[in-house]
C-alpha cells in the first residue's frame, strides 16, 4: 500500500508526506490514526481542505480493494470536516485529481472536501 514503508514515512521530498512528519508547517483540522486533513494553501471556496492518507500513495489510480480500509477512513474523516466547518447540511464536494490533466500537482493522494458557496458544474 505504501510506496517507502510505514505509516507517515513516505518519500522525502513528497510535501504531502513532509506535512504529516511535521516537517512543513500546515493548518490541520482533523487527524487520525490513518488520516491528517489541513487547509488547501489555495483555496477555491470558503471552505477547502485536503484528507490525506498518512501511508503514501500516490494517486486514485492505484487504489484497490486492499485500500478499502483506507478509502473509508478518508470519507468518514472528510465527512467529519464537513459537519466542522458547518458544509455538511448546506452540501459540500468531495474530489480526487488524478494527473496532470486534472491538475493534480502532489502526487499523494488527497480528497479535497470543497463547500460554502454554491458550486456549478460542470467543474473545471
Amino acid at each position: 500500500m505504501t510506496q517507502a514503508g510505514a505509516e507517515g514515512t513516505g518519500p522525502t521530498d513528497c510535501l504531502f508526506c513532509r506535512i504529516v512528519r511535521r516537517e512543513l508547517p500546515a493548518e490541520i483540522v482533523e487527524e487520525n490514526e490513518l488520516a491528517l486533513a489541513f487547509r488547501d494553501i489555495a483555496p477555491v471556496a470558503p471552505t477547502h481542505v485536503l484528507v490525506v492518507p498518512r501511508a503514501h500513495v500516490r494517486d486514485a489510480s492505484v487504489l484497490d480493494r486492499e485500500h478499502g480500509p483506507l478509502l473509508a477512513e478518508l470519507a468518514a474523516t472528510a465527512r467529519r470536516v464537513a459537519e466542522r466547518e458547518g458544509v455538511a447540511a448546506s452540501g459540500y464536494r468531495l474530489v480526487f485529481n488524478v494527473g496532470e490533466d486534472a491538475s493534480n500537482s502532489v502526487p499523494h493522494l488527497h480528497l479535497h472536501v470543497i463547500g460554502g458557496r454554491r458550486l456549478g458544474w460542470p467543474p473545471g
